[in-house]
């Protein structure tokens, strides 16, 4: 799988903008941190529907359609997918009390990849719907959007100074361990900053490859304007085989680079995670357990 870090922010086409709005306060909750689990998911649909609408400036016509597959993905979610979310919480909790390793990190890495690619195999079908009804005006703001969301991106992480750039990691980083063990002591943040430092993480790499993701999307969806009789059928194929790319890129090198990444990711965690105290250990399964309720309370309201 091709991935990287949250420095990817805003990289994906509008597959995963579909797949990442329909699933806000899913998965990246889980392993960020949310006072308001219940609260947000049930509020997902709408936070969903208004991210897609910042990219694509949709009508009427499609606001109508896409609410509609909103709804219907998530009473699929809901039933199908939660269940499961809240075994593995279940697991987490027991896991949070012990050492871990790399490779018990990245198997959990692996099953969260796992559901991702569930969700986005769902979210296929709406997303070439609305694919065939974008304009190209529509396509021109998607563009634009890309080209914001590409300043921000060289000016967080390669118009800046290594270290400028490794706090703004940092940041990133303590945003998703402080929430669930709590503060970290000031052993814990030398550790995370030098396992941020050494890092394989490579900016102006990570950058070619968001380009070209975006490139290959907006080409992919003004095909479909042009192709005679596009159907939601061959929509879907075009758009699966657009995501096919997305995980497996084919920039020379790069699949090595992203498991790379993800294995280094695994292993800094791994690291943290061992050097916690038990109060934070504590921190961690409690915060796990409000989860696991959360999910509970959501399945229960189906």
């Amino acid at each position: 799988m091709n991935t990287f870090p949250e420095a990817d922010k805003g990289t994906s086409s509008m597959a995963r903008i579909i797949a990442r709005a329909l699933v806000l306060g899913l998965l990246s909750l889980v392993l960020v941190g949310c006072s308001a689990l219940r609260l947000a998911y049930n509020q997902a649909p709408s936070l969903g529907y208004w991210w897609i609408d910042g990219y694509a400036d949709l009508n009427e016509a499609q606001t109508g359609q896409l609410r509609r597959d909103i709804d219907a993905f998530f009473a699929w979610h809901r039933t199908t997918e939660l269940p499961g979310y809240i075994q593995r919480l279940q697991q987490w909790q027991q896991m949070a009390q012990t050492d871990s390793s790399a490779d018990l990190a990245c198997t959990q890495f692996d099953a969260l990849r796992g559901a991702y690619l569930r969700m986005v195999d769902r979210s296929l079908e709406p997303m070439a719907r609305l694919a065939l009804t974008l304009t190209p005006a529509q396509l021109q703001h998607l563009q634009k959007k890309y080209d914001k969301n590409n300043r921000e991106f060289e000016q967080k992480y390669i118009r800046v100074s290594d270290e400028e750039r490794l706090d703004n990691l940092m940041d990133r980083a303590l945003d998703r361990y402080e929430p669930l063990y709590g503060d970290l002591s000031n052993a814990q943040l030398a550790l995370l900053r030098e396992r941020i430092r050494s890092s394989p993480f490579d900016a102006q790499r990570v950058n070619t490859e968001r380009l070209r993701r975006q490139t290959d999307l907006i080409r992919t969806l003004r095909e479909l304007q042009t192709e005679r009789g596009a159907t939601v059928a061959t929509a879907t194929t075009a758009l699966r085989r657009w995501h096919d790319r997305v995980m497996h890129s084919p920039l020379p090198g790069f699949a090595a680079y992203s498991d790379n990444l993800v294995r280094n990711a695994c292993e800094q965690f791994a690291a943290v995670h061992n050097t916690t105290t038990a109060e934070q250990r504590q921190h961690a399964v409690r915060v796990l357990k409000d989860y696991e309720l959360d999910l509970r309370s959501l399945t229960a309201q189906h």
